[in-house]
């Protein structure tokens, strides 16, 4: 059944935009373009975001376009799964019951962004993978990978979509804020 996100259901998780790995990514500068613009309308609405790093000793930490944008508040944590959900602390911060709905954007996506998407469906989470803020170095495998979440049971849809759905009205006190972010 699908559940429209909302800024009180909602948490987004933006998988592994590390500074060793986005630029070997397929189209790397929309990927970071666009999750700039998710990270400022979340900001916006005041939905809670978690970051992960996949090794980050080896990989280097989040691009500092993305970490210049974070609240203090903003978890970022370390992880050497693929799944976010193999990091105890990651697994921990995720409570389906307040935040059902998990957005999530980040790298690779056939590997890291898919498994963590699965696992959070197998959490009874509804699943939106933000499809302009994911990437996989070879195209082929974004190219499978997105039908294969979609029949899995997750919403894919670009991150413009993504905010509007949040809003869900023009009288959303963010919506000419969120308007001018998209432009």
């Amino acid at each position: 059944m699908f559940c429209y996100p909302t800024a009180e259901n909602s948490v987004c998780v933006i998988v592994d935009i590390q500074a060793r790995l986005l630029p070997a990514m397929n189209d790397s500068e929309q990927v970071l373009n666009r999750t700039q613009m998710l990270l400022k309308g979340l900001k916006e609405l005041q939905v809670p975001v978690v970051v992960t790093e996949q090794y980050p000793q080896g990989l280097g930490n989040t691009v500092p376009e993305l970490t210049e944008l974070l609240d203090e508040q903003t978890a970022v944590i370390a992880k050497t799964s693929f799944s976010c959900f193999g990091e105890p602390a990651f697994a921990e911060l995720m409570d389906v019951e307040k935040r059902p709905v998990m957005i999530i954007a980040g790298i690779e996506s056939h590997v890291c962004v898919a498994q963590t998407a699965l696992d959070a469906l197998n959490r009874g989470f509804k699943v939106f993978i933000v499809s302009d803020a994911v990437s996989s170095r070879k195209q082929a495998d974004l190219a499978a990978v997105l039908p294969q979440l979609r029949h899995a049971g997750c919403c894919v849809a670009s991150a413009e979509a993504i905010l509007f759905m949040l809003l869900r009205t023009a009288k959303n006190p963010a919506f000419k804020a969120i308007s001018k972010l998209v432009r």
